[in-house]
């Protein structure tokens, strides 16, 4: 018999746990009768507004030891290169006519691409773009890159903060194309001297949704790490990745992705919650890796001629759709107050579908959310997630005004989006805000964040930030390079 117990709780402990939990089952039973007859009493429905049931239904049976479990952000800094790295349409006219692989038709598509981007002149690009070194990346070039931009955030981020890097207990560090060894998490303790008991995670190859993936593992950590400080830094390598082939769906890629970065500071500890901007409310990761087609739409592969580059099919934007509908179908019921769902469903009975829909006749986020952070991985994207969700051009501001002038900048763009609204004065307090992240796999992952008190820095949009949105959303590449729709003078200038 003392094997059998060996790994088990002893008889009197199992006995008293048990009691626990069933007394607690007992009161919170005896609660909810009290609401449901309390609610039969029409009167009392003033009293006990469905969202109020909600949230006390879910206090009585969430034990303190599960409420007690809160993951808040304190601060982020997004990076912003230096001026002389912005792609303008010369810049980028320059990048695109040294490509000798290029024909005029793949030009001439280049050019379709680039006005119908979405992606202004302010965007910026790695330093080999301007050295005219595209081709020819080192590998220091990209340990360079990664140190301006991982040390600059964190410097920002701690001098904000006010918090010493010895005091961070765990490290989160994503980036998806570049996975130097030592790992860049130990380039960043090196570099601050950080505790040898710090918890330190190096992802990789995890797409643009690696983000949020990363703010999942800081919630898991938490869970057994009481009172702790983490740091989560998301980029990606530009300058060793960009295409210098000619097939047409691998040089979308070029014509979207810029540099950028963030870092973020977040905690569970409660004496810093007054410091705090926003409050994990809820989280969802969806992986549809087991479709073929979801699974290429975005590939880093080889093309014909040995040139790397990241693969776009034409399958992504119903492959972003279908993930986005898995992940929603999850999410939606935890984000809407009760009053919605049950409305719903009573106006669904009868109909031959009974899975929660979005969109017209279906359900209405915007019942629990006020503002939407959507992944500006591309124009089509942002309209495909939109007409999606029903959302309207106010919605999808601050997605598209990111792409214009940040362009995709991976893994960090939500954070410049959230950037782009709290620089506009929109986050009050109590606002819940959605972030949805998409990345190659396909991986679809949201995140419900509540804003903790208003928020009003004009953080790396502050130069910026009054011109948008612009009166005019016109790419000037067409103004620039429309002769290379002519034929005779597309023939002149190529000769």
């Amino acid at each position: 018999m003392a094997k059998i117990y060996q790994n088990r709780s002893p008889p009197n402990k199992l006995y008293m746990n048990v009691t626990k939990h069933w007394k607690s089952l007992t009161f919170a039973n005896e609660q909810l009768e009290k609401v449901s007859m309390e609610l039969d009493n029409k009167s009392s429905l003033d009293r006990y507004h469905p969202t109020k049931v909600l949230q006390r239904i879910q206090n009585i049976i969430l034990s303190p030891r599960l409420r007690d479990k809160c993951c808040y952000v304190l601060h982020y800094e997004c990076y912003k290169p230096s001026e002389d790295r912005k792609l303008d349409t010369e810049s980028c006219g320059k990048l695109i006519f040294r490509n000798k692989n290029l024909g005029i038709e793949e030009h001439r598509f280049l050019l379709q691409t680039m006005v119908r981007s979405g992606i202004g002149e302010e965007t910026y690009g790695p330093k080999t773009v301007f050295q005219g070194r595209e081709e020819s990346p080192t590998l220091q070039d990209a340990m360079t890159e990664m140190d301006e931009i991982i040390f600059d955030t964190l410097d920002n981020l701690f001098a904000r903060t006010g918090i010493s890097p010895s005091e961070i207990d765990i490290l989160v560090v994503n980036v998806s194309l570049f996975s130097p060894a030592p790992s860049l998490t130990s380039r960043v303790v090196s570099r601050y001297n950080m505790r040898e008991d710090i918890k330190s995670f190096n992802l990789s190859g995890m797409g643009c949704s690696a983000g949020v993936v990363s703010i999942d593992l800081v919630r898991q950590v938490f869970k057994s790490c009481k009172d702790a400080l983490a740091v989560v830094v998301s980029t990606e390598a530009m300058g060793s990745n960009l295409y210098c082939g000619k097939t047409r769906s691998m040089i979308l890629a070029n014509c979207l992705f810029r540099s950028g970065g963030c870092s973020m500071l977040l905690t569970n500890k409660k004496s810093l919650k007054n410091r705090a901007i926003l409050k994990l409310k809820y989280l969802e990761r969806t992986h549809t890796g087991a479709s073929d087609e979801a699974y290429g739409c975005c590939f880093r592969q080889e093309d014909d001629l040995g040139y790397a580059g990241v693969l776009l099919t034409k399958d992504l934007t119903m492959a972003v759709a279908e993930a986005l509908s898995q992940n929603l179908r999850v999410l939606v019921p935890k984000v809407l107050p009760l009053w919605t769902m049950l409305r719903y469903m009573l106006i669904s009975l009868g109909k031959k579908t009974r899975s929660p829909s979005l969109g017209k006749g279906g359900l209405d986020l915007k019942a629990g959310i006020e503002h939407f952070c959507i992944h500006p991985g591309g124009r089509a994207v942002i309209d495909k997630v939109g007409e999606s969700l029903s959302l309207s051009d106010s919605d999808l501001e601050p997605s598209r005004m990111t792409l214009h002038r940040f362009g995709n900048t991976s893994v960090a763009s939500l954070w410049y989006v959230l950037g782009y609204m709290e620089a506009k004065k929109r986050l009050k307090k109590g606002d819940r805000i959605l972030m949805i992240g998409l990345g190659a796999g396909l991986k679809c992952n949201s995140c419900v964040w509540e804003v903790v008190r208003d928020l009003e820095d004009a953080n790396v949009w502050k130069d910026c930030i009054d011109r948008y949105p612009p009166k005019s959303m016109v790419n000037p590449f067409l103004e620039k390079f429309g002769w290379i729709n002519d034929e005779y003078l597309s023939f002149v200038r190529q000769g």
